[in-house]
């Protein structure tokens, strides 16, 4: 098991989320889950907590109930190879949430995910501030992360 692990708190989803999450990422799987039994402070039969792994890193989700909401403030960062990759997970995370500013979306559930190129970095950490200015730039003017048009900012064009 992992040293640190994000705990999710949802308000009765943890096993929608889990399924949610489990289906858009490749290497990904389910792993322990509790259901409340009879007299249990949630409704008998229902996910109390569970663990899933996805793409190597394992979360635990809990249905904690109303008291608590994601925000922002705490965002999950996912590297992406390629421009595909990013079109695939940018569009199934944002499905039934919102797509916000600078790749990042807020899922259906209200988790915050940063769906990123890892060309953004390499293209932001040039020795050359102008070059760098320019990606930041454009990035600044993207919902989706467009790898074709940070290279054209990059180029100058």
């Amino acid at each position: 098991m992992q040293k640190i692990t994000p705990f999710l708190w949802f308000d009765g989803q943890a096993e929608e989320a889990m399924k949610y999450y489990v289906s858009i990422f490749k290497k990904s799987k389910i792993g322990k889950v509790t259901r409340w039994g009879k007299g249990a402070p949630g409704p008998e039969g229902t996910v109390m907590s569970a663990t899933f792994v996805l793409e190597g890193q394992t979360f635990y989700a809990l249905n904690g109930g109303p008291h608590f909401k994601f925000t922002p403030a705490i965002s999950f960062f996912v590297d992406c190879k390629t421009q595909k990759e990013v079109d695939v997970l940018y569009e199934k995370l944002s499905k039934g949430g919102e797509k916000q500013p600078c790749g990042w979306v807020q899922d259906k559930f209200g988790l915050s995910w940063q769906v990123i190129p890892d060309t953004l970095s390499k293209l932001m950490h040039d020795k050359d501030p102008k070059k760098a200015g320019r990606v930041m730039q454009a990035m600044m003017q993207m919902k989706k992360i467009d790898i074709a048009k940070l290279k054209k900012a990059y180029a100058g064009k």
